[in-house]
């Protein structure tokens, strides 16, 4: 959102065209709600990491420590950078406004790093010791720079990018549906377009050098995202079928020969480990690994192909294609990229059980037992939920109706009352 409002205020200095500034007030709005929730979940974080993961936090709360305070460092710094931006229209200058917007996108994506580098250590733990079951000899920089940070931030920056430009661009496509001529909806598209798109291409580079690692240095895992029973040179790509735990068998699956150990290591004739070589109790939920990892790429590979397909029609066009069956299209792919996150983020967690620390601890030995998890985490499902339900109704309300619109409900209002 940050990196929307942006952009548009650079539209605005730029043209001194007036839509530009609303969408660049528009997104700003939306900004400060999803940071106010983000404020709100993030505490009720904090809660959760300590009720619910006590051990966990026990040994790992010095190792990780780091990037969660750096975390909040960029929190606090975004919220100082946000305030400005809201409140400084008329009160700092235009390039300073626009400065402060810029510090807004940045130290936002760096908090989102920050803790991605706390979760990429939980898969390559790194930067200590254990001796007797205690974590010692602990290096906080060799943590947040473990071997899995880069490649985990990188794909879930640019993720995280890809799917707010395609759900904005399809908010915006159906209000453009209901009002063609709508000048506000039309830029707003291009803008939220010139974002989905390039990062759409980004993310299977993104995500190639991710499977690569995974196949390194978590190779149940990558045997699980495959649904890969036996060991094998040139090993075959799976696309969709059903893995059977009990008989150890993918159905319905088709099979891409030699393709596997091409993508996960560079050579056909490549070794991949099959689930069969290592023990049963290492292995994670096949059944819910595969099908999360056939859900986050076949979602991506469609944003793709519609990114592709925009972007070859504009480039024909000279301009950005409004058909109805165009927006259509943009309006069905709203969700796939918050999709496409919540099933990579299924593969990164289930995919690393029975693991809470891969190799070091599992997850059984770190959570709190039954029955004491019950009211905590039906207290924390219903904030959450609740906060959904808010944030749909604001960003509805404040930030994706028609200007026009927006003014015949405030009138509408006003009448009511009198």
């Amino acid at each position: 959102m940050p990196l929307l409002m942006v952009i548009a205020e650079s539209l605005w200095l730029r043209t001194q065209q007036t839509v530009y500034l609303d969408l660049a007030k528009r997104w700003a709005k939306g900004t400060a709600i999803m940071f106010a929730v983000g404020a709100v979940s993030g505490t009720v974080l904090s809660f959760e990491l300590g009720l619910l993961w006590p051990t966990f936090m026990e040994h790992a709360g010095p190792v990780i420590g780091m990037p969660f305070s750096l975390e909040g460092f960029a929190f606090f710094l975004e919220a100082i950078f946000l305030g400005i931006y809201l409140y400084g229209w008329q009160k700092v200058s235009p390039k300073k406004h626009l400065f402060a917007g810029v510090m807004v996108l940045l130290s936002g994506t760096a908090s989102g790093i920050f803790v991605v580098m706390a979760n990429a250590w939980m898969n390559t733990p790194a930067g200590f010791e254990v001796v007797d079951g205690k974590f010692i000899n602990i290096d906080p920089w060799a943590a947040m720079f473990n071997p899995g940070s880069f490649t985990q931030t990188t794909h879930m920056a640019l993720a995280a990018f890809a799917s707010v430009g395609f759900a904005v661009a399809g908010i915006h496509a159906a209000l453009l549906l209901r009002d063609p001529t709508s000048l506000f909806h039309k830029k707003a598209l291009k803008i939220a377009l010139f974002i989905a798109v390039p990062f759409s291409f980004l993310m299977p580079i993104s995500g190639d050098m991710s499977a690569k690692h995974v196949a390194h240095t978590q190779p149940v895992k990558l045997a699980a995202m495959e649904a890969h029973w036996d060991t094998e040179n040139g090993a075959a790509l799976r696309i969709g079928g059903w893995p059977d735990e009990e008989t150890q068998t993918t159905s319905w699956s088709i099979d891409i020969p030699y393709a596997l150990s091409i993508l996960a290591f560079g050579a056909p004739d490549a070794e991949v480990k099959g689930l069969k070589a290592f023990d049963d109790d290492l292995h994670p939920p096949v059944a819910i690994t595969h099908l999360a990892f056939q859900i986050m790429v076949a979602a991506g590979t469609t944003m793709m192909g519609i990114g592709a397909l925009i972007g070859f029609l504009a480039w024909r066009r000279k301009k950005l294609p409004t058909d109805p069956w165009v927006l259509k299209l943009l309006v069905a792919a709203t969700p796939l990229g918050l999709i496409a996150v919540e099933a990579g983020w299924t593969v990164t967690e289930v995919g690393r059980q029975p693991w809470v620390i891969q190799g070091i601890m599992r997850t059984a030995d770190a959570v709190t037992p039954m029955p004491h998890l019950v009211v905590p985490f039906t207290l924390f499902t219903t904030l959450y939920l609740f906060l959904g339900v808010v944030v749909i109704y604001l960003m509805r309300r404040v930030v994706f109706m028609s200007p026009q619109r927006e003014e015949e409900t405030q009138q509408n209002e006003v009448n009511h009352v009198e």
